[in-house]
């Protein structure tokens, strides 16, 4: 471009851009002229003038030589004029009636000549504006950020997925180990119930110890007692049996207490055993790998908890022992089998 055509060039742009921005809600002044005299009708029609001018793009402006230029210059700033006598517009003026009646039929009038003359540079300014292979670049640019941005969400969403997973890992972790406690619970109660018992009968039992043998001895000196010596032989035969019958109930009391005492500590030790066994399986399930280890460890942790235990202050067989090893080998052999029949198919 010369200089003259950049001069052109700037009136055009500074009078399409003024016509573009123009406010029609300026134009009723409906508080200064009253109801008889206000420019609200002219709105619509202004509006409409104004939205053509809109669709001329004033980049578009860059690409038009100056037989062009002027005549876009010319019809934004005549339109523009006829904008400005509205605003101009004084009421105390001679027959303002009649000049109201000609502002608004000039700006009704306005739309066709100016579509007339703009059309054509419109289309083109379309064109120009919508520069596809820009729009297609920009595009494939937008398209490609939101398959970055649609991945590094899927990445997070990966990332928080697997932290949830180990979260839910955890919670039921925790929450299995105080479920195992709270079973074990019961054990312990057990335990410390029978272990308070089997102290009582330990201490029944050395006081009725003690007392049997207080009695026995006594007994040896019973018949030099002066009104317990006896006088013949069925005095005798009396002493011996009231003798014999009193070391009985004492012995059998003896025994009986016992006997509670060394049930109540097998059952506290049965109990702690038992309250071990769930205590501790769980981490031996963890730490074994294979299924058929996991199943033997359940199986003796059940034997254990469920199935009765020689402690040595009970007499026991050994038919659980017995049924216990035999479901261990059966276990055990499991796995065995299973690959047996996967190599056979």
């Amino acid at each position: 471009m010369t200089i003259g055509s950049q001069e052109l060039y700037d009136e055009a742009k500074e009078s399409l851009e003024r016509i573009q921005t123009f406010d029609v809600s300026t134009l009723s002044r409906t508080s200064e002229l009253g109801s008889k005299l206000n420019f609200e009708d002219v709105q619509d029609p202004a509006q409409q003038l104004i939205d053509l001018y809109k669709r001329l793009s004033p980049t578009a402006l860059q690409d038009f030589p100056d037989n062009v230029l002027t005549p876009i210059r010319d019809n934004a700033n005549a339109n523009y004029n006829l904008f400005k006598q509205i605003l101009d517009f004084d009421p105390e003026q001679q027959n303002p009636s009649s000049v109201r009646t000609s502002y608004i039929s000039q700006i009704e009038s306005a739309y066709q000549p100016a579509f007339q003359s703009l059309h054509h540079y419109i289309s083109y300014s379309l064109h120009r504006s919508a520069d596809f292979q820009r729009l297609d670049t920009e595009a494939r640019a937008t398209l490609q950020s939101i398959e970055d941005k649609a991945n590094k969400i899927s990445e997070n969403l990966s990332t928080h997925e697997q932290n949830a997973k180990t979260v839910l890992d955890e919670i039921r972790r925790v929450a299995a180990e105080e479920g195992v406690t709270k079973q074990a619970s019961h054990f312990n109660a057990e335990y410390e119930h029978h272990k308070a018992e089997s102290e009582k009968w330990q201490g029944y039992s050395l006081k009725l110890a003690c007392g049997l043998g207080s009695f026995a001895v006594l007994t040896l000196f019973l018949h030099k007692i002066p009104f317990l010596k006896p006088a013949d032989t069925y005095d005798t035969i009396q002493l011996a049996t009231s003798k014999f019958l009193i070391f009985s109930v004492m012995a059998y009391m003896l025994f009986m207490a016992t006997k509670n005492f060394l049930n109540h500590k097998h059952n506290a030790i049965i109990n702690k055993h038992r309250q071990n066994a769930l205590m501790t399986h769980t981490a031996l399930v963890e730490a074994s790998g294979n299924e058929g280890v996991r199943d033997v460890v359940l199986l003796q942790a059940s034997s254990c908890i469920f199935s009765p235990q020689s402690t040595g202050y009970t007499s026991s067989n050994g038919e659980s022992d017995i049924s216990n090893q035999k479901s261990m080998i059966e276990i055990l052999s499991t796995p065995v089998v299973s690959a047996i029949k996967e190599t056979a198919k």
